[in-house]
């Protein structure tokens, strides 16, 4: 072979471009950090943090509110920034993934050229541990490939003369010279690139409510504080009507809100790392509580990923030592070090039999010819010599079968009083989902190696289901959650693996009769209940994906090769294999699964839905508080000539219990039967029509019940009655978060001890408030010490709060059938 010219090959890197993958739209830096200050929630906070030091200047508050609000804003900002710098870092993952030398023959001569320098019609030489630099066919040679970055099944794949090959595989073994027919962006590789990139990654549904929100409140608080302003400054002057809608302006904004919501993210996302569940993109540690569908992969996820040996079936004992020499001689499976430790590595069928008859092959052998194995032969066999000259023989039990003359059953005998026996004990083995392997041998006799064999046995091979999965998956069911198996793997095997793990299916569709399939047939195959698909490809995945989608459902999907990275990009959850996923497909994901279980998929979920309950239970708890702030800001300066409720003492408010109470509740262990109801909606808000009513009813009775007990103080002078007024805010939040515990049914004492944080952080605000009140510190908050009375009445108003507190959410819950 000559290959091309040098004159040649210049030409067509002219026409063609380098054999590189390309970025087409690249996002700097800047602009990833500048979008971060767009967000309505950000912008909130700055609002607040405005109105924080406009308050100091005022001489009414201090600039370290200010500056704690600004700090928060920075890390909020620097949290978004580097989760989605990571999304961009996913093409750059398949950059690296060129090679960076390649042996090409031009002019008749060998040479080692860069990569990026091949163009198609080169002719490129492998050999055992080269990585494929372009896409190409074999021309001449065969061999194994690790195609796995592609498809994401483990073990090699025979490739021979005339079939495809794909830059960024990697031959195994054999040697084989390629004719490069397609380089860059043009090859399976670049096509896939360029697919990601036009992929848009936009913002979760929790994100698209909560910038909702954020830009509601904003203009509801805006109209209020005007509204406030203008009534005030009729009754008391410019400067006190500024104070008071400042006042009101700081008591409506929730400022912790998003500091909260990261640290609650951040600790769900610490949570689930412990659990395996490495989150790549913080909004997600939410969004998988949402999760309806799981589209998983079998092999290492259902299954523990590694192939293996169960038993051996011999028509005779005295068969098996020869059985493992078929084993151990017929076989491409090698031994190689990576990163300090001997590994096998080659097809997952040769590593098992090579690790099974490892030790039990007796003698010295040479391997003298072998003929690989190729999907058309279905079979491999080797010619051997130790003490004597044997050919050894491995295949399907069908084939060895069809082309054995005899058996051994302690000696050689005709096989065809033998032949219905070992059918039937396949189709007994294969029915069960075993993968099946025949085993032969002869001794040289002038034919061909393959022909005229003597029948030894069965070996009997399987990929077992993981620990726990069936318990997982059945906890999937009851959560309302549908487990769909998609696996390149054979499909009798498929649906035993399917029936052993509890995964129900009407039947199953191979990847063949999906390329046959219009969207609107696969949806309906998708709707009769198929959970199994088999022989399929990641481009099947994708066009899963999307009919489910479609289909209004929220997937998760699984997946650890680079194809599989369009998929995972794409799915509402996209969740990488840690162990066996390339850095592609985990650049692409949302979650990295650290062990590849469909158990930590399972926990992760369960994870997530405990994380949106304590949202909304925080958010609730949060806007309650401001809400009472608000309607007593307001009645006060409507009906009282003087303020009640000043700026510093509404800070202090905000502080002592939007604080450590808030990031309290967002610690909360997960509600009594979390995973025996129904997935919400992604599109639900996390305020829905019942927490809504609640807010508004509970909000404001907590303000009435609070001026009440202002009237009820007012008799030992008015600045007693204020400070009444001010510490009733920071007390009455205990009753706040027991009729929240009511809501959930998590009222009683067991659960209040398993956040022990909740309970440290209420005594901790209220010992706050009492020295507050009790030292120097009561003068700058407009406050004086408490006499025991007031305590008293302060304590009744406590009661009357959590009985009418518990009313009012046992009317909401009558009123709105909707899960709180």
């Amino acid at each position: 072979m000559r290959g091309l010219s040098e004159k040649e090959a210049r030409r067509r890197l002219r026409v063609y471009g380098y054999n590189e993958i390309r970025r087409y739209k690249r996002i700097s830096p800047w602009e990833i950090l500048l979008d971060q200050f767009k967000s309505p929630v950000i912008l909130l906070l700055l609002a607040s943090a405005l109105v924080s030091i406009l308050l100091g200047r005022l001489g009414q508050g201090s600039y370290l509110d200010g500056f704690l609000i600004l700090v928060i804003v920075f890390l909020s900002a620097m949290s978004g920034f580097f989760q989605d710098y990571k999304a961009e870092r996913t093409v750059e993952a398949l950059q690296k993934m060129n090679v960076p030398l390649a042996k090409v023959i031009r002019e008749g001569k060998l040479k080692e050229i860069p990569a990026r320098e091949i163009v198609p019609g080169d002719i490129v030489v492998l050999e055992e541990g080269d990585v494929v630099p372009a896409d190409g066919v074999i021309v001449r040679g065969s061999g194994q490939f690790d195609e796995s970055f592609l498809t994401g099944e483990s073990g090699g794949v025979y490739r021979g003369e005339g079939d495809e090959v794909f830059a960024g595989s990697a031959l195994y073994t054999g040697e084989v010279i390629v004719k490069v027919t397609a380089t860059g962006m043009k090859t399976k590789l670049g096509r896939i690139a360029r697919e990601m990139q036009e992929i848009e990654t936009g913002d979760t549904p929790f994100q698209v409510q909560m910038k909702r929100f954020a830009r509601r409140l904003t203009g509801i608080t805006a109209a209020v504080a005007l509204a406030t302003f203008v009534v005030a400054f009729h009754k008391f002057g410019i400067v006190e009507a500024l104070l008071l809608s400042v006042s009101l302006a700081v008591a409506a904004i929730p400022e912790d809100l998003p500091a909260v919501l990261t640290i609650t993210l951040s600790l769900g996302a610490r949570s689930m790392a412990h659990k395996n569940a490495l989150v790549r993109r913080l909004a997600v540690t939410e969004s998988v509580g949402t999760v309806d569908i799981i589209c998983t992969d079998k092999t290492g996820t259902l299954t523990e990923g590694s192939m293996r040996v169960k038993e051996t079936w011999y028509l005779d004992k005295k068969a098996e030592e020869l059985g493992y020499l078929v084993m151990g001689l017929c076989n491409e499976a090698k031994k190689v070090e990576k990163e300090g430790t001997w590994i096998w590595v080659g097809d997952d069928t040769d590593v098992a039999l090579k690790i099974y008859s490892v030790g039990r092959v007796k003698g010295k052998w040479r391997v003298l010819d072998k003929r690989p194995f190729s999907p058309e032969r279905k079979m491999m066999s080797v010619r051997v010599k130790g003490e004597k000259d044997l050919i050894l023989v491995k295949g399907a039990p069908e084939v060895i079968l069809e082309r054995s003359t005899r058996v051994w059953v302690g000696k050689e005998e005709n096989i065809e009083g033998y032949r219905d026996k070992i059918r039937k004990k396949n189709d007994e083995l294969a029915s069960k989902g075993y993968r099946i392997l025949a085993l032969a041998y002869k001794e040289p006799d002038g034919k061909d190696m393959e022909e005229d064999l003597v029948f030894l046995g069965l070996v009997i091979l399987e990929d077992p289901p993981r620990p726990g999965v069936r318990d997982a998956v059945e906890e999937c069911h009851r959560a309302g959650i549908r487990v769909v198996m998609i696996t390149g793997d054979n499909p009798h095997t498929a649906l035993a693996v399917a029936e052993q793990v509890g995964i129900f299916t009407e039947g199953f569709v191979t990847g063949d009769e999906i390329d046959k399939m219009s969207d609107e047939e696969l949806r309906r195959v998708l709707d009769r209940g198929v959970n199994v698909f088999a022989r399929t490809s990641p481009f099947h995945k994708l066009r899963i994906l999307e009919i489910l989608q479609e289909e209004g459902h929220t997937v998760a999907m699984t997946g650890d090769g680079v194809n599989d990275a369009l998929a995972l990009k794409k799915a509402d959850v996209g969740i990488a294999m840690g162990i066996r996923g390339t850095e592609v497909a985990k650049e692409a994901s949302d979650i990295i699964l650290l062990d590849d279980n469909f158990v930590t998929i399972k926990d992760a979920i369960k994870e997530g839905r405990r994380i949106f309950d304590n949202i909304r239970k925080f958010t609730d708890y949060l806007l309650t508080c401001n809400t009472a702030e608000v309607t007593v800001v307001l009645l006060t300066t409507f009906f009282l000539p003087y303020i009640l409720l000043y700026p510093s003492q509404i800070l202090w408010i905000n502080l002592i219990t939007d604080g450590l109470p808030a990031v309290a509740l967002a610690l909360d262990p997960a509600r009594p039967g979390v995973m025996n109801r129904k997935p919400r909606r992604k599109e639900e808000p996390v305020i829905n029509r019942r927490l809504l009513l609640l807010i508004g009813g509970i909000g404001i009775k907590k303000a009435l019940v609070i001026l009440g007990t202002f009237l009820l103080l007012l008799p030992w002078g008015p600045e007693i009655a204020r400070t009444g007024l001010f510490t009733a805010f920071i007390l009455y939040e205990f009753v706040r978060i027991a009729v929240i515990r009511y809501n959930e049914g998590m009222l009683a004492p067991h659960y209040w001890l398993e956040n022990k944080f909740l309970l440290l952080s209420l005594l901790g605000s209220f010992l706050l408030q009492l020295t507050l009140l009790y030292t120097p510190l009561s003068s700058y908050f407009h406050s004086v010490p408490l006499p025991l009375p007031a305590w008293l009445v302060l304590v009744f108003g406590t009661a009357v709060g959590f009985a009418l507190g518990i009313l009012i959410s046992w009317i909401v819950a009558r009123v709105s059938r909707e899960e709180y």
